[in-house]
């Protein structure tokens, strides 16, 4: 990775720490919801420490409102590649321990091109493809259409995200991190155009020193959504301690 990428903001705690947190400010957490959500029924979703990870050199502040991140604003152009609905359901720990959905949250989202190429940065200055994004919702959730990323020299294949409480304060809650993908359904996406001619990648998921800190907790679930293309959700709950970012 370059030299210019930022070392994480906070610090993330073990599954056998997080056991033990009741509330302390000491640091700060990103919590995954484990539990079901698929019936009314279902208890309160089970907490666990989920890690940061590094912002990259390559986030631009876009402040680009758009679920569809597949366009390109400057000249209307879509990104070509094989389509992935990701949807993020964000909550946040209280003081009882318990999850409740965040509401009013600002997920951004960006990641390369199936050619490894990453908008408005190096060559691509001015370019706004593939960055965008939402404001969760009264349920916590924040939705985004895009595609499979490609890879580039010294990476795992991933998708950057940031979550922040307030972008415009100081103050506000800010957690950064990185989602992967199964390198099986990598080589099967990559057999497709516009991703073949890049050939395969120069590093798998366990090459990777930024996924070995983590990677296996942030490596998402896709499903065939029947037309082509994938969808996924990634539960994720914070414990905001809005401290100076």
């Amino acid at each position: 990775m370059s030299a210019e990428e930022k070392l994480p903001r906070i610090r993330y705690l073990s599954r056998r720490e997080m056991l033990g947190l009741m509330g302390s400010t000491a640091a700060a957490v990103a919590l995954a919801g484990c539990g079901s959500s698929e019936s009314a029924s279902s208890s309160a979703p089970t907490c666990v420490a989920k890690p940061q990870q590094t912002e990259g050199p390559y986030f631009v502040d876009e402040r680009l409102d758009r679920s569809d991140i597949r366009v390109d604003p400057t000249d209307g152009s879509i990104k070509e590649g094989v389509p992935l609905a990701l949807v993020f359901n964000v909550s946040q720990i209280d003081s009882n321990s318990s999850c409740t959905a965040l509401d009013g949250a600002v997920v951004d989202v960006w990641h390369c091109d199936a050619l490894g190429q990453y908008s408005d940065v190096e060559n691509n200055v001015g370019r706004q493809f593939l960055r965008g994004y939402q404001v969760t919702d009264d349920n916590g959730s924040a939705q985004f259409q895009t595609i499979y990323p490609g890879w580039y020299r010294g990476r795992a294949v991933h998708i950057h995200y940031k979550i922040r409480t307030d972008p415009d304060s100081e103050m506000g809650y800010e957690f950064t991190s990185q989602l992967y993908f199964d390198d099986a359904l990598t080589d099967e996406v990559y057999s497709q155009e516009p991703y073949a001619q890049r050939g395969e990648p120069d590093l798998r998921n366990d090459d990777d020193g930024i996924f070995r800190e983590g990677g296996d907790e942030l490596t998402l679930a896709l499903s065939e959504d029947g037309q082509g293309g994938y969808a996924t959700t990634f539960d994720i709950a914070l414990e905001p301690t809005y401290t100076q970012t």
